[in-house]
């Protein structure tokens, strides 16, 4: 069931999942929404979370009235709604959101207990020479740009396409489907333009101040990395020493959680099973 949290200037929706454990949140990248967790909620409920998946501002059913879309005003919202669910929580972030989750981490440590960056956009982005040979680099970043310039739907489509590669959701096509509906709503489009210019140094610039342990997780074939294990390892070095930790999902791109979910799950339980025994 959907539920409704006023933040600001807006309306924050989410779904909580269980009602005893501890709090896990999940937060989706841009131009998505909380359906992106839809194969890891049941099994991370089944673990003993309570698990709350979040619309980011101006996705799914949350407001799209917001004069701010940076990594530091969602990490504002992410906040607000582990207080809001009586925190802290274990904090989940993809892509747009896992820069924000950094942020959440760095600005109120007493909330976050540990943090999943799933393919985060958490540093500055720089395009190195040699780069742009890597076909898939090359066509995910033309597909991007495009979406970003003409607001196109049928580019963030073909860019979803080169972001799944080989392996898909059976439930694809309805998938695709939701996605375009949705950025078919009034303002929406306009929220993923606005957020897909925001740059992640708010959130590079908060990285060293991280005090939970974080894992980051990335894919192989990610087309929005010439060398997605590199990005990995640069966010993980920027971290105090001993916090982070990179795991690769072989063969998945921008969506590992989405294309290997029961991998991507088992890797964040065995994550915080080892954090636990370690607290």
């Amino acid at each position: 069931m959907t539920e409704y949290l006023a933040v600001g200037d807006g309306t924050i929706a989410y779904e909580v999942t269980g009602t005893s454990g501890p709090l896990i949140v999940l937060a989706h990248g841009m131009g998505d929404s909380r359906a992106a967790y839809r194969a890891m909620v049941p099994p991370l409920a089944a673990a003993g979370y309570r698990v709350a998946a979040v619309d980011l501002r101006g996705c799914g059913e949350s407001g799209t009235d917001w004069p701010d879309w940076s990594r530091t005003a969602i990490a504002g919202d992410l906040l607000a709604l582990i207080r809001h669910l009586g925190g802290p929580a274990v904090l989940v972030g993809h892509s747009v959101s896992g820069g924000a989750a950094t942020i959440a981490a760095a600005q109120e440590p007493s909330l976050i207990t540990a943090v999943v960056e799933l393919a985060p956009f958490t540093r500055k982005q720089t395009i190195r020479p040699g780069d742009l040979r890597v076909r898939r680099f090359r066509q995910g970043m033309l597909r991007l740009l495009g979406t970003g310039v003409f607001g196109s739907r049928r580019l963030w489509r073909s860019y979803l396409g080169l972001a799944y590669p080989g392996v898909r959701p059976a439930d694809w096509d309805e998938r695709l489907g939701r996605i375009d509906a949705l950025l078919r709503e009034p303002g929406r489009m306009k929220a993923m333009r606005r957020m897909g210019r925001s740059a992640p140094t708010d959130a590079g610039a908060r990285l060293g101040d991280v005090r939970c342990p974080v894992l980051v997780v990335m894919g192989t074939l990610d087309p929005d990395w010439a060398d997605p294990h590199a990005e990995g390892s640069a966010v993980v070095g920027a971290l105090p020493s001993g916090l982070g930790r990179l795991e690769m999902i072989e063969g998945a791109g921008h969506y590992p959680h989405d294309q290997y979910p029961d991998r991507v799950t088992a890797l964040v339980l065995a994550f915080l099973r080892t954090e636990a025994a370690r607290a």
